[in-house]
């Protein structure tokens, strides 16, 4: 036990050295030793500027090397450990933009043959004689075991054996080794920082401090120690995420005098006895749910889910009408016109035969059209407004926005969100997605916001069935869509929308797949989201070849078209008139049609390179066919023969719950991919998995919302080293996620 003296005495040397440590999280990461400035820019390719990115550049993985195998032992098919000596290292280059190192590797019972793809390094950092280990999945073809992009570590004859080795992020200059010595520097520098966690929080759930826990988490002595590490950092991440998201609602809403809507008015009463169609008990209750907090006194801030075809839009009009009873108007934006012009078709009877006027408003819209519809707008003669990002122009003006609707709230950033709120004093939001996410995800990228779930279709949809072909099958696609065509049904071809940069952004995830290993699962190439707003620089070439072909080799007794959104409105309503009317029988399209619309005689789809897109997005495509009483099929063409790319695929093809495809999807995809757009809480959750972590989001949520009822402003000085990482962390300034 230490003496009293000396424990006082330490704790006032220590005084300045917490400080210290705790500002030199924010010290530039060419402070660190070993750090020089080339590999200074080296790291910055990593995202990694301050001492801070380093320390939180948290391993992808762990190689334990406890677990070894011989190479004689390990089973084809299993991932492992093998530990040898380098017989012999080739530099290859099969073609002039690729480059792979083969190594062969011995020990007593066999040869292990090692493939590494763009890693020309390898050549100069292994030599032959040298003992190794390498992780990795074993393979057999061409007579021999093989490992494809393993993680390979130098071990020493003596073996290093028992060890537990972090496997960073790695670049060509700076080698998972050199980064993990960074590391362990930038760890030294902070030691005895400030621990921003409340001491009765860590207690509570008895969590590692923070110091223990980045040491545990890069250099652990076991799995469990990594666990809960990782435990205790992902906690702190979503509290401090929670804080600032609750934190800013508050900002955004003080001073301001929220409306109480009233939820039983003659808009309201006179929309729901003309709807020609019974609600199911799914949309009353989520009905119900939205008008209790539109007349709560505060700003309502809520997210109807609803899978593809459940009715969020006819919900979501009794929330129009309860704003004009209330003596306000609404804004509805969508983020296609040929959505936007749909809401206006399908609502617009409705809401007019309710005495609600409304209006549509796109970039299309001729100028006298613009100039009429915002004069009224702006003197309260119009109450409904439906458009797209036009909605957010400087000279739209309401003259009382009390509710603000966002169709398809994936589709537009935070920014665009934040901008159409502001067009009122304090209007109430709500926001549409098809894109089911579980209730911890909603509450990790949107803090206070309330949820309804529709989770069943009106129509059966148990009908529609999805198939994943190769390429080379497509065939069979072909002819069920020539059985359709034959029985007077229509056709959906689906193709990815292709970007400038498409070829270097897909060579670059390849890439990265090639250098991470051949199970690393979240790289799948991004396919653009199609709207008004990014669509420029978007080439269309492999849609328009493809409906060329159809017309002329495949369906040439039909009559085929193509839609995609660098046509202009007139040109996008005459051929979706023409589908919806029969005249076209095939509609060849890019990502346009994966919301809003709706012919219920179209009863195939087919989706070329379908590996391309996410699950939800795959999901929300299918849901334009079976819409009606025929029987649908889907079909999945896919060129990949990536076991990762094809078992996502199959997942299509056992359910047709687009919540739990969205699940599946998270795990794979990471929560900024499913939702398209990223959310500006989401880049800084570097551990959550939030499919996995719902109880720590749970607590995290409940712990900040306790916080925040007791020192709304983080001033006590438990609190004041929170405060400090929620200003650093967001020190950007981004909204939170939900507007």
């Amino acid at each position: 036990m230490m003496a009293k003296g000396e424990g006082s005495g330490s704790s006032v040397r220590s005084v300045p050295d917490r400080l210290s440590a705790t500002l030199a999280l924010d010290e530039s990461v060419g402070r660190v030793r070993l750090v020089s400035p080339a590999r200074a820019k080296a790291l910055e390719k990593l995202g990694i500027r301050t001492v801070r990115d380093l320390v939180t550049h948290y391993p992808r993985r762990y190689i334990d090397l406890s677990c070894v195998r011989r190479v004689g032992e390990a089973a084809i098919g299993e991932t492992c450990t093998i530990r040898g000596v380098v017989h012999e290292v080739k530099l290859k280059r099969p073609r002039p933009s690729l480059t792979l190192v083969e190594i062969s590797l011995v020990d007593e019972t066999g040869l292990l043959m090692i493939t590494a793809f763009r890693q020309p390094w390898l050549k100069d950092s292994v030599k032959p004689g040298m003992t190794v280990a390498a992780a990795g999945k074993v393979e057999f073809n061409y007579g021999f075991k093989r490992m494809t992009n393993p993680f390979i570590e130098e071990v020493g004859e003596g073996g290093a054996l028992g060890m537990i080795i972090p496997v960073h992020g790695a670049t060509e200059k700076m080698s998972a080794a050199l980064i993990r010595r960074v590391v362990d520097n930038a760890l030294e520098m902070v030691r005895g920082a400030y621990d921003p966690l409340p001491l009765d929080l860590r207690c509570k759930y008895r969590l590692m401090s923070r110091q223990a826990a980045l040491s545990c988490v890069h250099f652990p002595q076991s799995m469990d120690e990594a666990r809960e590490a990782r435990r205790r950092l992902a906690y702190e991440e979503l509290l401090l995420l929670e804080l600032h998201l609750m934190m800013e609602e508050s900002r955004s809403c003080a001073g301001t005098n929220p409306v109480s809507h009233v939820v039983e008015g003659p808009h309201l009463v006179a929309l729901s006895v003309g709807l020609p169609f019974e609600l199911t008990e799914e949309q009353k209750r989520a009905r119900d749910d939205i008008l209790a907090v539109m007349a709560a006194p505060h700003v309502a801030n809520h997210m109807l889910l609803g899978d593809v075809g459940t009715g969020k839009t006819v919900v979501a009009a009794h929330a129009l009408a309860a704003a004009v009873d209330s003596g306000g108007q609404a804004l509805l934006m969508a983020p296609t016109e040929v959505l936007a012009a749909q809401h206006l078709a399908s609502l617009g009877p409705l809401l007019e035969d309710a005495g609600v006027s409304c209006a549509l408003l796109t970039g299309s819209t001729s100028r006298a059209d613009r100039v009429s519809t915002l004069e009224r707008l702006a003197s309260g003669d119009l109450d409904v407004l439906i458009g797209t990002h036009a909605l957010l122009e400087d000279d739209v003006v309401p003259r009382n926005l009390t509710l603000a609707v966002v169709d398809e709230q994936q589709r537009f950033g935070v920014n665009q969100r934040a901008k159409l709120l502001a067009k009122g004093p304090a209007p109430d939001a709500l926001y549409l997605t098809a894109t089911p996410i579980p209730r911890t995800l909603a509450l990790a990228l949107f803090g206070n916001l309330t949820l309804s779930y529709i989770r069943r279709r009106p129509h059966d949809a148990a009908r529609r069935s999805t198939h994943v072909l190769a390429k080379g099958d497509r065939g069979r696609a072909y002819d069920a869509a020539k059985d359709a065509l034959s029985r007077g049904e229509q056709v959906y071809v689906v193709c990815p929308l292709i970007g400038k940069d498409a070829a270097e952004r897909d060579a670059k995830a390849n890439a990265r797949r090639e250098e991470q290993g051949a199970d690393e699962e979240s790289l799948h190439p991004v396919v653009a989201i199609e709207d008004e707003a990014d669509f420029e620089g978007d080439d269309v070439t492999a849609a328009v070849k493809e409906a060329a072909f159809l017309q002329s080799k495949v369906f040439v007794d039909h009559r085929v078209e193509l839609l995609h959104g660098g046509m202009t409105s007139a040109e996008k309503n005459e051929v979706m008139s023409a589908f919806r009317a029969g005249e076209v029988q095939v509609l060849v399209a890019t990502t346009v049609i994966e919301v809003g619309v709706d012919v219920p005689r179209a009863t195939v789809m087919i989706i070329e390179d379908a590996d391309r897109f996410g699950l939800s997005q795959l999901h929300q495509l299918r849901g334009r066919v079976g819409r009606g009483e025929l029987p649908a099929q889907v079909f999945l063409v896919s060129a990949s023969k990536r076991d990762t790319a094809l078992a996502r695929l199959s997942a299509m093809e056992t359910t047709d719950d687009g919540y739990e495809l969205a699940a599946f999807d998270l795990s794979l995809r990471r929560e900024g991919d499913i939702l398209g757009n990223r959310q500006s809480g989401a880049s800084v959750l570097k551990l959550v998995n939030v499919v996995r972590d719902g109880a720590i989001v749970e607590a995290a949520h409940e712990d900040a919302r306790i916080i925040l009822e007791v020192d709304p402003t983080l001033e006590e000085p438990d609190h004041q080293a929170l405060a400090r990482e929620v200003r650093l962390m967001f020190a950007d300034g981004g909204a939170p996620a939900g507007g």
